[in-house]
């Protein structure tokens, strides 16, 4: 079971908040009653009364919640990538950053979007709730929108029948954890306006596949095309599981290669 983050933050914030008002709005003021009553009656020794401990702990958590939950929910979420689905352009240990109103804003939890914004295109790089498992957050790149007829054989992408042109670079070469991918073909991929790098296992039945993709779906792919479980396993991305588009690498963090990347740090794709 994945832990629902958002769900517990809703729920501290809701709390801390309806304990501090309600303590405003009835308790305090009786506070504030005795004192005075204790002063007019110039009672020797009267003490304070105090706020309760929870009560001072609400109050002061309260806006801390709040503004996580709003810059979380509605500005930008951050993630870890966990394998190697998306290499070369994302690695693991990668932390990225999403944005989470290109795609139009979201109710936390519900998920129910409120605010439209614009739509995936071609070639970005989204981040969504699995839909065989709604609770997994999955990264991918977005090969085709709705109307978009896609074919892939013999490794190259048909977008509405045109060719993705593919170059050459050479063979990949990667650090850290990375190193599982040695050797595998490092190409050079124009979907449409967007060029990335791609990687691929000329030893690996990729298959074929044709498909027409449906009003408010999405196809996606990895970008490493021959160990990526994506749209040609499972399916389209229905329009309410996204999450948000992905665009900058915030930190690394691998082990396998020494500990912290500085050079991916602040890399925008």
């Amino acid at each position: 079971m994945n832990f629902d983050f958002s769900a517990l933050l809703v729920f501290l914030t809701l709390l801390s908040g309806i304990i501090w008002a309600v303590d405003a709005w009835i308790f305090a003021p009786e506070r504030k009653k005795q004192e005075l009553r204790d002063e007019t009656a110039g009672e020797a020794g009267s003490t304070l009364v105090r706020e309760p401990i929870f009560v001072e702990y609400a109050r002061s958590f309260f806006p801390i919640f709040l503004i996580v939950l709003i810059l979380r929910s509605f500005i930008f979420e951050p993630f870890r990538i966990p394998s190697a689905s998306m290499m070369p352009t994302l690695l693991i240990g990668d932390f990225i950053l999403v944005n989470k109103y290109d795609y139009g804003i979201r109710l936390p939890v519900l998920n129910a979007k409120i605010i439209d914004n614009h739509t995936p295109k071609r070639g970005d790089v989204i981040v969504f709730r699995y839909p065989e498992d709604p609770s997994v957050p999955f990264i991918k790149r977005v090969i085709g929108v709705p109307g978009d007829v896609l074919r892939y054989e013999n490794k190259i992408l048909y977008v509405n029948d045109v060719p993705m042109q593919q170059t050459d670079i050479g063979r990949f070469s990667g650090r850290g954890s990375g190193k599982v991918m040695n050797g595998v073909t490092l190409k050079l991929e124009q979907l449409g306006d967007v060029n990335h790098e791609i990687l691929m296992d000329p030893y690996r039945f990729s298959g074929t596949m044709e498909v027409a993709v449906p009003a408010g779906k999405y196809f996606v792919m990895g970008d490493n095309r021959d160990n990526s479980k994506d749209s040609r396993y499972w399916g389209f991305v229905p329009d309410e599981n996204l999450i948000g588009h992905a665009f900058l690498i915030w930190m690394n963090w691998d082990l396998k290669n020494g500990g912290i990347d500085w050079k991916r740090i602040g890399t925008i794709f």
